[in-house]
């Protein structure tokens, strides 16, 4: 199963954390339309089945209410699993108002869970630019941004995330963003880095989820195109010298890349 048990996680707590720590997995939401393919079981890295799973939850999250409202929706879609883990984005929120962020970016938007998640923190006149290219799953999403009174700080921008990057950078925003969530098509993970790492200021961060994808890296696979690009880009990370970085055990393993 790729599902992380529920434990003893309250039933409307529960349903939303299905899939904690599920990978977004070979997607499509940014640039490429096939499928997803989610990974395996990716779960606790603390331990499967492990009760601290819940004690973290249980003493940590602070949902709002809406965002749980969009949490349940989303795990009622095929695609579900695709969503990224709550603790996962509350820990993004903390970030996004700790440095003070006012100009965001999202990469794979899929209903919309993490750009309200962003956009709840951000002052009035803040923005998420959030990049896909399916706006089926966002519409999902949509009512709730509005529901939540946030909907005027979020951007959609339905067309490959790489043109609209380029775009971005054409009309000189180059430096001007303060936190980028990269979370699409993993095959594009290097090339949407790059433009992030060009757009963010000096001082902001770059979240790239999905880096451990199942443990699938520990033997990429060279038929693997997606397990190769993230294995790459993890490599490549490590001996970047514009930016420190930590690699978390959270979700499906998160990086978190500080521009120096």
């Amino acid at each position: 199963s790729s599902e992380m048990p529920l434990l003893s996680v309250p039933k409307e707590v529960a349903v939303g954390t299905a899939m904690l720590g599920i990978a977004f997995a070979t997607g499509v939401l940014a640039g490429k339309r096939r499928p997803p393919t989610p990974a395996p079981h990716t779960g606790s890295f603390i331990g499967k089945n492990s009760p601290l799973c819940q004690y973290i939850l249980d003493h940590s999250l602070r949902e709002h209410p809406i965002l749980k409202k969009l949490r349940l929706l989303t795990a009622e879609h095929p695609w579900g699993r695709m969503m990224v883990s709550c603790d996962q984005a509350q820990l993004m929120a903390n970030l996004v108002k700790l440095i003070k962020a006012k100009k965001v970016l999202e990469i794979g938007v899929f209903t919309g869970y993490n750009a309200l998640n962003m956009a709840l923190v951000l002052p009035d006149n803040g923005r998420v630019i959030a990049c896909d290219v399916n706006e089926d799953y966002a519409k999902i999403g949509k009512p709730l941004w509005k529901e939540a009174g946030v909907e005027h700080k979020i951007d959609l921008r339905i067309k490959p995330a790489i043109q609209t990057l380029d775009e971005l950078l054409a009309s000189g925003e180059a430096e001007t963003f303060d936190f980028a969530f990269i979370d699409a098509d993993k095959e594009s993970y290097n090339e949407y880095y790059e433009k992030c790492l060009r757009l963010i200021k000096k001082g902001g961060i770059i979240a790239i989820d999905n880096v451990l994808f199942g443990g699938r890296v520990l033997k990429p696979r060279k038929d693997d195109l997606a397990v190769q690009s993230i294995h790459h880009l993890n490599e490549k990370l490590l001996r970047d010298s514009r930016v420190s970085l930590s690699m978390l055990p959270m979700g499906d393993g998160v990086t978190l890349a500080f521009k120096l």
